[in-house]
Order: C-alpha cells, then sequence, then structure tokens
C-alpha cells in the first residue's frame, strides 16, 4: 500500500469513529429525554391550579399570576369568588373543584384564604394549599375576630351599602372608600392603577367577614404562605401568627397587599413550588437488573447499556476498516 493511501484509509477510520460517537451521543439523549413515567405506566400529570381571589377584586387580579404558571404548562383556573357570605363563596368553589380531574393545588388572596381553607376540607384531590396575603381562619375564627386580634388599616377604609337580592333577601356589602384604596390596599401600585381597581371593586357582603370557619383544610393539607411586609389591609403579624400555627412554607416579600398584581413573579414562584410538591411522584425506568439491582442502577443501567451498544459497535467497525487497511 502506498504512503497516500495509507494515510487515507487512516482519515476513514477517524471519520468513522466520529460517525460512531455522534451515535453514541444521540443514544444517550433519547435515553435521557425519556418521559417520567408513573405507576400505571402513563405520563406524570401536572396538578391543576385553581386560583381564588379575594374582597373588592375579581379573576383578573391574578392575570400576572396566570401567564407565568401557563408558561411552565400547568393548566389554571382562577373562578370568580362570589363574595356573598364565607358559606356559600366555599361551597361554590367547592362545586368548581369537583369538576376537575386529577390532583390540585389551590391559593387564595385575602379573603380568598378563608373561602380556599373551608374548599378543600375532606377533598383529597387538594394536594397543596398556598395563601397569598390571605385569611387562614381555624375553627370557630372569622375574618372580624381575626383583625380583631391583628388591627390594620382597612378597619376605617370601608363603607357599608344596603343590597337586595332576589326573594326579598337582602344584606350589607362593603366597598373600599375611593379615597382609601390606593394608600390601604394598593399603595404599592401606581395612583392611576390602583384608581381602576376602585372603580372595577366587586363589594364583599359583611356576612364573608362574620362567618365562623367550620373546618380549617390548613390543619391537614400542606400550606405555603406569602407574607407582605407593607401589608396595611391585613396585619402582617397576622398573617405571620397564621403562616406560623398551620407550618405553612413562608416567605416574606416587600409588598403591599395586592402583591399578586405587584409582585407576581413572587407569588407564582411560591405557588410553583406548592405544585411541584403536588406532582405525582415519578419513578425511576423500570429495573431491568437483578432482583437485588435498586431502581437508581436500573436507570442508570438504561444509559450504560446504550454507551456499551454504541461503543461495541465503534469497535468492531474499527477492526473492520483496519483488516481493510493491511
Amino acid at each position: 500500500m502506498t504512503a497516500s493511501a495509507f494515510r487515507g484509509s487512516r482519515r476513514r477510520i477517524r471519520r468513522s469513529h466520529v460517525a460512531v460517537a455522534g451515535c453514541a451521543v444521540a443514544a444517550l439523549c433519547v435515553v435521557g429525554a425519556a418521559p417520567a413515567v408513573t405507576g400505571d405506566g402513563e405520563s406524570g400529570a401536572k396538578p391543576t391550579i385553581v386560583l381564588v381571589h379575594g374582597a373588592f377584586a375579581d379573576g383578573s387580579s391574578w392575570n400576572g399570576v396566570i401567564e407565568r404558571l401557563e408558561r411552565h404548562g400547568y393548566t389554571v383556573m382562577a373562578p370568580a369568588n362570589p363574595l356573598r357570605g364565607l358559606y356559600s363563596d366555599s361551597t361554590y368553589i367547592t362545586s368548581v373543584l369537583k369538576s376537575i380531574k386529577g390532583p390540585i393545588v389551590l391559593a387564595g388572596h385575602s379573603y380568598g384564604g378563608a373561602v380556599i381553607s373551608t374548599a378543600a376540607a375532606g377533598n383529597s384531590q387538594v394536594r397543596s394549599l398556598v395563601y397569598i396575603s390571605a385569611l387562614m381562619p381555624d375553627v370557630g375564627e372569622s375574618g372580624m375576630s381575626l383583625a380583631a386580634r391583628f388591627p390594620s388599616a382597612l378597619a376605617t377604609a370601608t363603607k357599608s351599602v344596603p343590597y337586595r337580592a332576589g326573594g326579598g333577601a337582602g344584606g350589607t356589602d362593603l366597598y373600599l372608600k375611593r379615597d382609601k384604596v390606593h394608600p390601604v390596599f394598593a399603595a404599592c401600585l401606581p395612583a392611576s392603577e390602583a384608581n381602576l381597581l376602585g372603580v372595577t371593586q366587586r363589594p364583599a357582603a359583611t356576612t364573608a367577614f362574620s362567618e365562623t370557619a367550620k373546618v380549617a383544610a390548613w390543619k391537614t393539607i400542606p400550606s405555603w404562605a406569602l407574607v407582605g411586609r407593607q401589608d396595611m389591609t391585613i396585619n402582617p403579624d397576622q398573617e405571620r401568627f397564621q403562616a406560623k400555627r398551620a407550618h405553612s412554607h413562608t416567605i416574606e416579600i416587600n409588598s403591599c397587599h395586592v402583591s399578586l398584581i405587584a409582585h407576581p413573579e413572587a407569588v407564582a414562584d411560591l405557588i410553583l413550588h406548592a405544585a411541584t410538591a403536588a406532582e405525582p411522584a415519578r419513578p425511576t425506568l423500570a429495573n431491568t437488573g437483578s432482583a437485588g439491582s435498586t431502581r437508581n442502577v436500573s436507570g442508570f443501567g438504561g444509559i450504560t447499556g446504550a454507551s456499551l451498544t454504541t461503543g461495541s459497535a465503534a469497535v468492531l467497525l474499527s477492526r473492520r476498516l483496519r483488516r481493510h487497511t493491511h
């Protein structure tokens, strides 16, 4: 064989090695990208995240949070909280939860926290509760009784307006005074944005705050809580007290009461932590070793097997090429 022919053969061998190595990397990538499976052989489902707004607000207050959660692939619902009373509101949210299949992460802002504490009771689908600057009443407590222990500026920021409903029933609605919306409810937002919240506010019936809780789901369901250090609507000390007794995973941020609007990234991050904890267990790949092998070993074995297979192919091909060069 001439020198130039020999050099050409060696170059072909090197190119073959590179090609086989590329196949090995591709095989490893395929193995590494295999979807996690649950015990029934189907991909693990993400929980549905249900967001419940509080008094003086509506579902749009979650808009920034919803956008971020959906970016992470979660199905999100933000049903309208009727704001007619703790018992009727929680009954309504309970019916919404029953329409959902699979695990649920339930988050509440402000008075919405009291609603989810009741609505989630006895529902095995609810895996996590998240409280955003929220009420977390214990059995026998109400929003009013908690506010009496932990006073806030909200006491002087509302006005009462009688209302009439169908059938002659009626009650009293609470509205935020327009000049109190910015300093008490939304101080961390521009004044113009706070003014819009005042214009579009939904009133809450006094029974939303006076009715006492009959159950407290946070006693049996893992919870996460966000405390707004500059909250003037619910006393931050009340939020800390509630979170501590519930053994909630707690964060504090510099925010007014509407942290879900002013700091949607922090709120979404906390909900994502709760959602990740609520996701179904994801076992490793099926065990392919001996009876005594562990799942970690079997998972690694799948990758090792692919590597060995492609490595053997490289050796065989290299041998064939060398035989042709002699």
